[in-house]
């Protein structure tokens, strides 16, 4: 379902994860294509969670709401001058903005969409 490469595990371990944290990524509204990734290490799990799978003993968590769109999502981080950062790449995109900073995905319900724009 959710796959990390090599790079961003590495990133991933250096910030505590699978020493007892894991990484959350849910989908939020928001970006000019209509949905964003957002991921974060966290030790206690929401009721509402739970864990989709286990890279490398790194538990990759997620709200029930986000799980059909993480289908097929590769995050990786790279060290490059101007864009430095994890990266959210899934091929089941139908669309990005321009930045890459948001998605969308055919035959999807939307979700409710607030007043938001790219990099919020």
């Amino acid at each position: 379902m959710v796959n990390i490469t090599e790079n961003a595990e590495k990133m991933l371990r250096t910030q505590g994860a699978g020493e007892g944290k894991f990484l959350r990524v849910i989908v939020k509204t928001g970006g000019c294509a209509g949905m964003t990734y957002d991921a974060e290490l966290d030790s206690e799990m929401d009721s509402d969670e739970k864990v989709l799978e286990s890279h490398n003993g790194i538990d990759i968590v997620s709200n029930i709401e986000s799980i059909p769109y993480l289908l097929g999502l590769v995050i990786d981080y790279s060290d490059d001058l101007i864009t430095a950062g994890f990266r959210f790449n899934n091929a089941s995109n139908e669309s990005s903005c321009g930045c890459g900073a948001s998605f969308g995905l055919a035959g999807f319900p939307e979700l409710d969409k607030g007043v938001m724009s790219c990099g919020t």
